[in-house]
This record gives structure tokens, C-alpha cells and sequence, in this order.
């Protein structure tokens, strides 16, 4: 920001500003509201012109937001990736949305995604998760394994029996896998699937509750794990970021206090000189 010229700086200083900041929060808030407000039929039909005024006089704002952010920064706006999310939304918002592109006036509400780029915790938990992608994807690739293997030994063992409700639940490798997916969510799983498998397969329990044990308490602790390892990180990378900007501005300051303290001491040095030069006569007349 440094070497930008002094309009600039100044620009981005108001760009960046808390108050205005909290502005653009407020707005967005509102806008969530406004475009919650549109999906009830009776209400639009009462107020929809004023909902659509304050729509579009939100949205020109963020607009003027952002090229006032271009205006600052030039090429360096699109170094942000928050930059980039935010002038894209705001750019979807813009796509005229009457005849064939009428369903994209509800892409409207993707605004209020600017949250993410407004708020600073926001953005840090969206940094932490972007750090937690490389692990996740690595566990992602063991729970792919564990479903894989076991979609194919459910199809071979339950899926050929005759029975409605194993050919609805077992009948092919996908529908194996989705029923697996509802036994992970614990959603009615014991009642629902594998309480009426056990009737006819008693032991299937020896194939279901290792995969639940695996899956759900233990693969899915992993991503909670990773994830908050990543917030971990993130923070202290961010507290890390604020010392050193907290360091340079004291040593800036220090370095300007020090250099004031040094033309301080020149000024005295050539008072001094002048004083010391100054003809006897003005001695003794300033004496007497």
C-alpha cells in the first residue's frame, strides 16, 4: 500500500475503513432481508415496489463499492481472492433476470454471501477450511475406500436376496451406497434398515456395526479434527501477521521519533554555533 500514490492510499483507507465496513454489513443484512421478504406472494404484492427500490439501491452501492476498491488498488484488486468472490457475486447480481433468465433473479441472494469477505471471523474460518482441504482429502479418500468396498460386499450379500425392501435398499451398488449413507447419519438406521435386515440375515450386524463405528465416530472425528487444527493455525498465522505489522509500526515510529529527535539536536547544535559566534559588544551590552 506504500508505494501506491497518496490519492490512493487515502482511497484505500476509506475503502477499508471499520465504519464502512460495518456499513456494507448492515447493508447485506438488509438486502438477506428484503430478499426473504420477496418470497412471500401476499407481501410483494403489497410493498414489491419498495422492496425492489431498496434491492437495486443496495446493489448499486456494492457496485460503487467496488470500483472505488478497483480505483484503489488497480491490478492489485484482483490479487484478493475476496476481491475476485465479491466482484463476481455482485457481477451475477447484475444478469438481467427477466423472460428466459428469470431463474437467475434468484441468484440474488448469493449477496449475502459477502458476509464471508465483510466479516473478518468469517474470512478466517473460510482460510482455515481452504488449509483443511489437503487433509480432508485425504480422509475423504479412506471413507471412499470404506464405502466402496463396503456398497460391493452389502449388493453381494443382501442385494440378491428376493425380498422388496433388501432390492430397494441392496439392490445394486448404488443403492447400496445411499442406504449406507443414511446408515452413517445414524438417520433410522436401526429400526429403519438394519433391524428388518437381521430378520432375514441375523449376522448382519457383524457387517454394519463396524462400518457405523468406522465411519461416523471415527473417520468423520478426523474432519472435525482437521478442521479445527486448521483454525488453529490459521489464528496463529493471523496473530503472527498482526505482530509483525504491530513491529513495523513501532519501528516506524521509532525510526520518525528518532530522526525528529536528531533534527531537534541540529537545531540546538546551530543555535549553540550562532550564539558562540556572536560579536563581544553584544556580550557585554546583553551582560550589562
Amino acid at each position: 500500500m506504500r508505494n501506491l500514490p497518496a490519492w490512493r492510499q487515502a482511497l484505500a483507507r476509506f475503502i477499508d475503513h471499520p465504519y464502512l465496513n460495518r456499513m456494507i454489513t448492515a447493508l447485506i443484512l438488509i438486502n438477506a432481508i428484503t430478499l426473504g421478504l420477496e418470497t412471500d406472494h401476499s407481501l410483494y404484492l403489497a410493498i414489491g415496489s419498495a422492496l425492489s427500490l431498496i434491492d437495486n439501491v443496495i446493489l448499486i452501492v456494492f457496485t460503487i463499492e467496488l470500483i472505488l476498491r478497483f480505483l484503489a488498488y488497480g491490478i492489485g484488486f484482483f490479487r484478493s481472492v475476496w476481491n475476485v468472490f465479491d466482484l463476481v457475486i455482485v457481477t451475477i447480481s447484475w444478469i438481467p433476470s427477466s423472460g428466459s433468465l428469470s431463474v437467475l433473479r434468484a441468484l440474488r441472494i448469493l449477496r449475502v454471501l459477502r458476509l464471508l469477505s465483510v466479516v473478518p471471523q468469517m474470512r478466517r474460518v473460510i482460510t482455515a477450511l481452504g488449509h483443511a482441504i489437503p487433509g480432508m482429502a485425504s480422509v475423504i479418500g479412506v471413507l471412499g475406500i470404506i464405502y466402496y468396498v463396503t456398497a460391493v460386499l452389502t449388493t453381494k450379500l443382501f442385494g440378491g436376496h428376493p425380498d422388496a425392501n433388501m432390492q430397494e435398499w441392496f439392490g445394486s451398488i448404488g443403492k447400496s451406497a445411499y442406504t449406507l449413507f443414511q446408515i452413517m447419519t445414524l438417520e433410522s438406521w436401526s429400526m429403519g434398515i438394519v433391524r428388518p435386515t437381521m430378520v432375514i440375515f441375523p449376522w448382519a450386524w457383524i457387517v454394519f456395526m463396524p462400518f457405523i463405528i468406522i465411519t461416523t465416530f471415527a473417520v468423520l472425528n478426523l474432519f472435525i479434527g482437521i478442521i479445527v487444527d486448521a483454525m488453529r493455525s490459521a489464528q496463529q498465522d493471523s496473530d503472527k501477521i498482526e505482530q509483525q505489522e504491530i513491529k513495523q509500526q513501532t519501528a516506524l515510529a521509532e525510526a520518525k521519533t528518532h530522526q525528529q529527535l536528531e533534527e531537534i539536536r541540529k537545531q540546538i547544535d546551530i543555535l549553540q554555533e550562532s550564539l558562540n559566534k556572536r560579536p563581544p559588544e553584544f556580550s557585554k551590552k546583553h551582560d550589562t
